[in-house]
């Protein structure tokens, strides 16, 4: 008997990534376009105190990493904090996880989209992540392999650019960079909202948890790879702050609207400028490519549910991926990317991103076997709650109100099944 068509027929995926494919989906989703595009206003917001921001932003991150790991070794399937959520705390907390991570990720997936349009061809930004959005919604269509061989492709050029921009700017911009003495003083709320916006550029690493039913050995491999993967992207982060604001200072990084590329420029690099630019372009690629693999795999966790239309929960017979559930994102996220602002996306994936990792720990905080230290959730999900609410204000109403949406839709939903 042929084994994938067996496993299409019963909607399962094939365990094909190892140790290393995990980190590098999970590298592809953080080192993304978040370190081009987020420190500039992390550095608005929080002014000398960017890297205190980054600190704590990393803080609540691991948190988060450690208990999606615990709870990802527990339960290996798709869909991510949506099954912990429903396994752990009941089936209304794991829909709101899922609601949450569709909606906010979605919204991530257009604002990388236009990341890609505005570095490649400004002045047709829109056209340009459509066209994005439907290249990359193919790859990952012709399966979940070969999606992890291109993010490998992805993650070594970005690596590479932005170690080209910590050495030339701090070989050849140090005798003129005695500017750390520019900018605002740090306050409490600027740094708290430096790190929400900063939280934006760690949340990859979810996205190994959600490939959870295509890991080999989840137990020892998911645990594996999201510390791996995150500890690499803090350093590459720490460093790129760290030049960005050596070359530039708070005030000039906090004014920037490229502030890689400034930093080069500034630096004595002009020629580096147009390598940076396409490091970026690439960049934000990659994170487009596994958050559209993740929100498809938490489509389909939550169609199997019939919590979305139970027509998302096909797996292709050939290719052994949720085939509907990927090409209905890619319309989505199209669509969004033609219409949407860039920055209002951004703020919005932050807060729906945020409640979903709340969720996760306080899964995690309910496990008795394998479980992370007590301190560990509950600081990841008092982290999440505060740096939620310090994201500006029409970002914590908008999610604040789609969240509260998606909860009356499953309460009138529920009420209907009983009558």
């Amino acid at each position: 008997m042929d084994t994938s068509a067996a496993a299409a027929g019963t909607g399962e995926l094939k365990r094909r990534l190892g140790v290393f494919d995990a980190v590098m989906i999970g590298l592809g989703s953080m080192i993304g376009a978040g370190i081009f595009a987020a420190l500039a206003p992390a550095a608005g917001a929080a002014g000398s105190g960017l890297l205190l921001g980054l600190a704590l932003a990393a803080v609540v991150a691991y948190c988060n990493a450690m208990s999606s790991a615990r709870l990802a070794a527990r339960y290996p399937a798709s869909g991510g904090t949506y099954v912990y959520g429903r396994e752990r705390l009941g089936a209304f907390w794991g829909y709101l996880a899922g609601w949450a991570f569709v909606v906010g990720k979605t919204a991530s997936c257009a604002a990388m989209a236009l990341t890609v349009g505005f570095y490649m061809w400004p002045d047709q930004a829109h056209a340009v992540a459509v066209a994005a959005v439907v290249a990359l919604t193919a790859v990952n269509y012709a399966g979940v392999q070969k999606s992890a061989l291109l993010t490998r492709g992805i993650v070594a050029v970005v690596l590479a650019v932005l170690a080209a921009v910590v050495t030339v700017c701090l070989t050849r911009g140090v005798a003129d960079t005695a500017r750390l003495d520019i900018g605002t003083d740090a306050t409490a709320g600027g740094v708290l909202q430096a790190a929400g916006l900063l939280f934006f550029a760690f949340a990859g690493y979810a996205r190994i948890a959600t490939l959870g039913e295509e890991v080999r050995d989840p137990a020892r491999t998911i645990p594996r790879a999201i510390p791996i993967a995150l500890g690499i992207t803090l350093a590459v982060y720490s460093a790129v702050a760290i030049t960005a604001l050596t070359v530039l200072g708070p005030g000039g990084l906090g004014h920037a609207t490229a502030p890689l590329t400034d930093a080069v420029r500034t630096a004595g690099a002009p020629a580096l400028v147009p390598v940076v630019r396409v490091g970026a372009a690439i960049a934000a690629l990659g994170s487009l490519l596994a958050l559209i693999l993740g929100v498809s795999r938490t489509t389909l966790a939550m169609a199997r549910d019939r919590h979305l239309p139970h027509a998302l929960a096909a797996v292709h017979p050939r290719f052994q991926v949720p085939h509907r559930a990927e090409l209905t994102v890619g319309v989505v996220v199209a669509v969004l990317a033609a219409t949407v602002d860039v920055r209002g996306a951004i703020g919005f994936s932050s807060f729906g991103v945020l409640a979903y990792y709340a969720i996760a720990n306080a899964s995690a905080f309910t496990l008795t076997e394998g479980r992370p230290p007590r301190i560990v959730p509950v600081i990841g999900a008092a982290g999440c709650v505060v740096l939620a609410f310090a994201l500006p204000l029409a970002s914590v109403l908008t999610g604040a109100v789609v969240i509260a949406f998606g909860a009356a839709v499953y309460g009138l939903r529920k009420a209907a099944t009983r009558t």
